[in-house]
């Protein structure tokens, strides 16, 4: 998984000059940011402009949300507390902190050198207290649960100036079916650069428990194909079974054709799942495992515009459950058994999109809106976006994260390194052997390859 492949060499690096006048003058309102790095810039300006975030605040507040969570999550937690202590004694004889905190940045633990433990108290860095962005603004475990991939913070990179005598680093464990945060690790020193193992050890901690969390889901996706099969001989509706993001892991002869996915074709590893693109259906899918976890007996009802109809279909969602946990949903189409969606929680027109992509132009950030966005390309580290202002690199590093972010407004992974606005589509283009191109309506028509295995979803998501 791109999430956990490097850490960049963490130092101190306390005395930038240049990333304090930075801060400076971008707490004053100034959006020039010259010589700050593009995840710690975009980090400022959601706290600044979105979270306000007081940059003069100098304790980190009591953590009050009890968040929800899953048996996999009680995993990672215990996981990730064995991996601390057992190397809290090395980190500790070096000055340094490990701490460990659930998705909604309040730390769970923490473990030491007593002395570096003590001043951290003095800002509330301990248990029960919380260190997410919206609470305190740029630092390791919060940053950490807001990208992804592994986060260093150092010294006046914090957005808070009481905090600028630290440096840490963070990294994220993320559900591998939806890529929402679980928990975060980080350690972190005073005044000092880390330890010079910190890097790899928080990398490899965490590609251990992503592992496990995989063939947990591969599991998970074997279960849902078994509880399909067993439908499908009760059922004469066209059905299909999707996963907790609203991604399908199987899907009969109709329901693929509606979905714009390839039949009959199981796609148990959560890495390989099909998008449908249908950004109604991804909403409906995610809001009924919100529904499940609070009542198992819920079954709900809705209508979603699908390919090659020009009329709403009538779907029904039925959650799946495996030792008691929901991991999927039975989506029946044609059929309205259950609970209606209520409004609020029904997805905008595609036409209606809020959802704002962020960008870099030197040292500036650039807002876009989905539709000014023709397609995103992976180029090694970094993901640079095809726009209507020219190409621009992407604040994201990862091409996963966009098509996590973007498959419910109308955008579609097309090749590995491709992820496509479907209303951007000029002109498609056939090889000698079938293989498909898009020529994007883009200022220059650029041509994008669409991968063998993703060209029966674009075949069907464009009505060919």
């Amino acid at each position: 998984m791109r999430d956990v492949h490097r850490l960049e060499p963490i130092s101190a690096n306390l005395g930038s000059g240049t990333v304090l006048a930075a801060w400076e003058r971008f707490v004053q309102g100034d959006d020039q940011v010259p010589g700050v790095r593009p995840l710690v810039a975009i980090s400022w300006h959601r706290c600044r402009e979105q979270y306000r975030v007081d940059p003069h605040l100098t304790r980190a507040p009591v953590a009050v949300a009890e968040l929800d969570h899953t048996p996999e999550h009680d995993v990672v937690f215990a996981e990730l507390g064995f991996r601390a202590a057992s190397v809290a004694h090395e980190v500790g004889s070096l000055g340094g902190v490990v701490t460990v905190a659930d998705a909604t940045g309040r730390i769970l633990a923490e473990w030491g050198d007593q002395a570096t433990l003590a001043r951290a108290g003095d800002s509330n860095l301990a248990p029960w207290f919380c260190w997410s962005e919206c609470a305190v603004g740029t630092n390791g475990m919060g940053t950490a649960l807001e990208a992804y991939g592994p986060v260093p913070i150092r010294g006046a990179e914090h957005w808070c100036q009481a905090f600028h005598n630290w440096v840490c680093a963070g990294i994220a464990v993320r559900d591998v079916v939806t890529r929402e945060p679980i928990a975060v690790l980080n350690i972190c020193c005073w005044r000092s650069g880390l330890p010079a193992d910190a890097a790899s050890w928080l990398a490899n901690a965490v590609t251990a428990i992503q592992y496990k969390l995989r063939r947990r889901a591969r599991d998970s996706g074997t279960e849902l194909v078994a509880a399909y099969t067993q439908a499908r001989a009760h059922s004469g509706a066209a059905l299909a079974a999707v996963d907790a993001a609203g991604k399908v892991v199987i899907a009969d002869d109709m329901a693929s054709v509606l979905l714009g996915v390839p039949a009959s074709t199981p796609a148990v590893d959560p890495t390989l799942r099909w998008n449908p693109g249908l950004p109604e259906f991804i909403a409906a899918a995610r809001y009924a495992i919100r529904q499940a976890a609070h009542n198992p007996d819920w079954v709900g009802s809705t209508q979603i515009f699908v390919h090659l109809a020009e009329e709403p279909t009538s779907i029904s969602i039925r959650p799946v459950f495996s030792s008691g946990h929901v991991i999927g949903n039975m989506v029946s189409f044609g059929v309205s058994d259950g609970a209606q969606l209520p409004k609020a929680e029904r997805p905008a027109h595609p036409g209606e999109q809020p959802r704002r992509l962020v960008a870099m132009r030197g040292n500036r950030m650039v807002l876009l809106r989905p539709a000014e966005v023709s397609f995103a390309e992976s180029q090694g580290n970094e993901v640079w976006l095809s726009t209507d202002q020219g190409r621009l690199r992407a604040a994201s590093g990862s091409l996963d994260k966009l098509d996590s972010e973007l498959a419910d407004v109308g955008f579609l992974r097309v090749h590995r390194r491709y992820v496509v606005n479907l209303g951007r589509i000029r002109e498609i283009e056939r090889g000698l052997k079938g293989e498909l191109s898009l020529v994007m309506d883009d200022r220059t028509n650029e041509m994008v390859h669409v991968s063998r295995r993703n060209a029966p979803a674009v075949r069907r998501a464009l009505g060919f």
